[in-house]
């Protein structure tokens, strides 16, 4: 996991935000305050969480799931790019992380577009599609626990419309998927992911070296 975007060094990475980040306050602040969390380290970086916002707008998305709030910054990254009538379902089983991120998201006056739901992600995805709504979503960002990842993928993929945008954190691991002597099962459930969405015909495909690597996989 990472905080920043792995392998850029530090003044390049400030010149970087120095010129391109445009981080609202209340992101700010909540950034501060995740990155005395013990846990902190779960924190997306700002870099990524202003490159999805953007994919977002350039989307025209209404609708997005996110499975995996921690404090809540991406879910409020989205919720602000989002048009009024926008909305995210998200998913987490903390009452203690998400209660900092229903905190924030009230702060912003976002929390009308959140929509949380505490419980396991899987049977959280499984109601959404027994309630009829597969293929709705716009955009479904993925970053929960990598021991269920291709449980989400799948889940998603049947809730994404055609034309839709799947987001996959964590999936360059801080280098660990690229060293065969590592082989924890986090670390090879990542890798056996990204091989499967690398011949996935169902997406096209892009995996961006930002924050700790985001798969970007487009429904077809």
């Amino acid at each position: 996991m990472s905080i920043r975007t792995l392998g850029l060094g530090e003044n390049l990475r400030e010149y970087l935000l120095s010129v391109s980040l445009r981080e609202p306050e209340i992101l700010t602040l909540l950034r501060q305050e995740t990155s005395l969390h013990q846990m902190g380290i779960m924190q997306i970086s700002p870099e990524q969480g202003q490159f999805m916002a953007l994919l977002v707008q350039l989307m025209g998305a209404k609708k997005t799931l996110e499975v995996g709030v921690f404090t809540g910054y991406s879910a409020l990254v989205i919720a602000l790019a989002l048009p009024s009538d926008g909305k995210v379902i998200a998913c987490d089983i903390s009452e203690e992380y998400t209660s900092v991120a229903c905190r924030y998201w009230q702060k912003a006056g976002v929390s009308h577009k959140i929509d949380l739901h505490v419980a396991p992600a899987v049977e959280t995805l499984d109601k959404l599609l027994k309630a009829g709504e597969a293929e709705t979503f716009d955009f479904v960002f993925i970053d929960a626990d990598k021991s269920n990842y291709d449980n989400y993928y799948e889940r998603a993929l049947k809730l994404v419309r055609p034309g839709g945008l799947i987001a996959i954190d964590n999936v360059l691991w801080s280098g660990k998927v690229a060293d065969p002597a590592i082989k924890d099962n986090r670390t090879k459930k990542i890798r056996a992911l990204n091989q499967k969405l690398h011949q996935d015909e169902r997406v096209n495909l892009s995996m961006v070296p930002i924050g700790d690597g985001l798969t970007l996989a487009m429904k077809n």
